[in-house]
């Protein structure tokens, strides 16, 4: 089985990408709007998301939330999703080490992606449509 701590992926590295990904969401002219008048904090909101991607990503078991419900109120949509995975992929590549340390987490934020959409009832991402790996966006 892959280690991400073999690859060069540790909690700073997670740090990083949290740090640099959030920045482009809060710039972004169709994420900014949505997320920038909730997060009253970035710095404290940031430190969130690299406990949720500890979690994700190296097991830690930092976080304990329920993004589902977080999201629920957001009015998101596909073309949400779609940006937000097109913004991760480019800055996982920008700051993981390898591209296999980069597609192991990419593979991750897809199928939290799929789930939260589903989970949204979004239409369109019906159970066989979820693509992981994915090169789009």
């Amino acid at each position: 089985m892959y280690d991400p701590n073999h690859a060069g992926i540790d909690e700073a590295r997670l740090a990083l990408l949290v740090d640099r990904f959030y920045d482009k969401v809060s710039a972004d002219p169709m994420l900014g709007p949505v997320f920038n008048p909730i997060v009253e904090d970035w710095g404290r909101h940031k430190l969130l998301m690299t406990s949720f991607w500890s979690t994700v990503v190296l097991r830690s078991g930092k976080y304990r939330g329920n993004p589902l419900a977080k999201h629920q109120p957001l009015g998101l949509q596909a073309a949400h999703f779609e940006r937000w995975l097109m913004l991760w992929r480019e800055t996982t590549r920008e700051v993981l080490p390898d591209p296999e340390s980069a597609a192991l987490v990419i593979g991750y934020a897809e199928r939290i992606g799929y789930g939260m959409r589903v989970g949204l009832g979004l239409s369109g991402h019906l159970p066989g449509s979820h693509r992981v790996g994915s090169e789009r966006g």
